[in-house]
């Protein structure tokens, strides 16, 4: 069944532009709640769901449409207040909850927003869950009678609980004591968190992007804009910095040069550590994964498999094999040993348990391992062109492939958002794949 609202990662979209209007969340969380009331995990008693937000302006608003869609439907709700994806993810699991829903736009501006659910288990909700909810949408908005409607209370202590489950994930045996680290908390969910965290198990934390005002999530800071965290390591002289995003489940990092470290670099780390420290079946990258990474691993006789882009397809890959590890460039991280979903604060414990193993710094750990040359461009297209179809561009696909040989390759893919073709060229040299990315890009709409 086509989806009408859900994407591959919830609902998003500008606020007040539908669906994300307040009206709108209101009946999706009644259809929610009417789908999770009717499940068998709501036979034993009223069904109860956890909302979690980050700091737009709009979630106030967006929180309280759904608060009320919810308790129409006879659905009890705990309201955390601003807190991150993965914790909503984590306090569903740990509070034995019907669902979890977080208002987040992840790395967005302020002036978009979204809704993401979780399962029972702090996994997506499954594909039948999501369909069963769009149905409902379909149907007249019924109050319950007043004796069935939900209840709503905040947790109070949902900050706190989470703290210490992130501490729990990294090794009893260490601590970050003699460390000075910048946290860059985007301005977002995570901005009275991940302090906190690292503070408590021994570091000097210096925490920026810590004053979020409902406009500036995201705003020149955070793993999308990591330059502000590179300043401030240089000035601060720090050992390391650790930028997150709004919803604080992507993870870029910065050595004590103020060089930036990308999501396939932490994953190298990761597994590297884990090789050292027990061992290791395989890693989940994704279409985009530099093809270093997959050389290295090769090299160390570790399996590796590619998903298609987004965390999502890099869960279920990991689902399938049976692996733990797995994560993209753009800092989404999974251990699935650790938690059901990718989360930058435990992320960065990983990395920073893997420099106290090694002994090593950032660079140092990853010196064995140098990123090919990548160029990317975006090129604008004529919504429904089929790229496919174009024997000129398919053409110099087949000589750049062939000119590379294997010390390279290209990929070309639609947006999932935008009419754009992304065009990714990859080599040994940074020149070439500049030239062969240009020579395919002006082969398109020709």
């Amino acid at each position: 069944m086509a989806r009408k609202y859900f994407g591959t990662d919830g609902i998003r979209g500008s606020v007040g532009t539908a669906p994300i209007t307040p009206d709108f969340v209101m009946r999706l969380g009644h259809a929610a709640g009417k789908v999770l009331a009717q499940s068998e995990n709501a036979a034993t008693g009223r069904p109860t769901v956890l909302i979690g937000k980050d700091t737009r302006i709009s979630g106030y608003m967006l929180e309280a449409a759904l608060e009320a869609g919810f308790t129409a439907a006879g659905v009890d709700v705990l309201l955390a207040g601003p807190i991150p994806t993965p914790a909503v993810a984590y306090l569903t699991r740990a509070l034995r909850l019907s669902a979890g829903v977080v208002l987040s736009a992840s790395h967005n501006p302020y002036h978009d927003n979204g809704i993401k659910f979780f399962s029972a288990q702090g996994n997506k909700l499954p594909d039948a869950v999501e369909e069963a909810i769009e149905a409902a949408l379909e149907t007249p908005m019924l109050c319950v009678t007043s004796e069935r409607l939900g209840r709503a209370k905040r947790l109070d202590d949902a900050r706190g609980r989470y703290i210490e489950f992130c501490k729990s994930t990294f090794p009893n045996e260490l601590d970050l004591r003699g460390m000075k680290l910048v946290v860059d908390c985007a301005h977002g969910a995570a901005y009275h968190i991940a302090p906190d965290v690292f503070h408590e198990l021994g570091a000097e934390v210096i925490a920026i992007g810590n004053q979020p005002n409902g406009f500036n999530i995201n705003e020149r800071c955070g793993a999308t804009a990591p330059q502000a965290l590179s300043e401030a390591v240089r000035a601060h002289s720090a050992d390391l910095g650790i930028a997150l995003d709004g919803d604080a489940d992507r993870l870029i990092m910065v050595d004590g040069n103020g060089r930036v470290f990308n999501g396939d670099e932490l994953l190298y780390v990761m597994v590297k550590d884990r090789l050292a420290n027990g061992g290791v079946q395989g890693a989940v990258g994704t279409l985009m994964t530099n093809m270093a990474v997959e050389s290295a691993f090769k090299t160390m006789g570790v399996g590796f498999a590619r998903a298609k882009v987004g965390d999502r397809y890099v869960l279920e890959s990991l689902q399938e094999r049976g692996w733990q590890i797995g994560g993209e460039g753009s800092g989404h991280l999974l251990f699935l040993d650790k938690h059901t979903t990718g989360d930058g604060i435990i992320s960065a414990l990983q990395v920073l348990a893997a420099l106290r193993h090694s002994r090593q710094t950032l660079s140092g750990i990853t010196s064995d391992m140098q990123l090919w040359p990548q160029t990317l461009l975006n090129v604008k297209i004529a919504p429904g062109f089929d790229w496919k179809a174009s024997k000129t561009l398919m053409a110099e696909k087949e000589r750049a492939e062939a000119e590379l040989g294997e010390a390279g390759r290209v990929l070309i893919r639609p947006s999932g958002t935008e009419p754009l073709l992304r065009v990714m060229v990859e080599a040994r040299e940074a020149s070439l794949a500049k030239a062969i990315a240009e020579r395919l890009a002006a082969c398109i709409n020709t």
